[in-house]
């Protein structure tokens, strides 16, 4: 199982999900262009030393990340689904791909992954936090894996 991150805007969000990765043994690609520098003291304060640990890999574009993934199954987290996450069937391969804080992602990559699923929430209500929806999604993902009891 892998996260990937489309073009992340806030870096304290990127760090927060860079350290749950680490602390879940999980690589995360992230899909470039990112809305902050790279090396900002936001990302190093949410990521901490745990920065250090992560495996992450840096994609130049989405055709580059595309590329570097060619049989792997990307399930997209969007506002925009009908599936909830909590009924869709998790593999242990899975790509868990999220949108950018701003602006999710564009109809390309809309049309490009093999899964769109959502988190249930008030209708009157736009979208939740994206670290926190990663947690929320990659929890229930390793949940239904196993991940988690290879961990202990």
């Amino acid at each position: 199982m892998r996260i990937a991150l489309y073009q992340p805007d806030i870096p304290q969000n990127t760090g927060t999900i860079l350290r749950m990765a680490v602390c879940f043994g999980l690589p995360v690609d992230i899909i470039e262009p990112c809305g902050f520098i790279w090396n900002s003291k936001e990302l190093k304060r949410a990521g901490m030393d745990y920065l250090d640990k992560v495996d992450v890999t840096r994609h130049m574009a989405w055709e580059t990340f595309l590329q570097a993934h060619p049989n792997e199954r990307l399930v997209l987290l969007t506002t925009k689904a009908s599936v909830p996450y909590t009924t869709f069937q998790f593999k242990k391969d899975d790509i868990l791909l999220f949108g950018r804080e701003s602006a999710g992602v564009p109809e390309n990559v809309h049309k490009a992954v093999n899964a769109r699923i959502r988190i249930p929430m008030k209708p009157d209500e736009r979208s939740l936090n994206l670290a926190l929806s990663c947690a929320m999604a990659t929890a229930e993902a390793m949940r239904q894996t196993g991940l988690f009891e290879e961990l202990v």
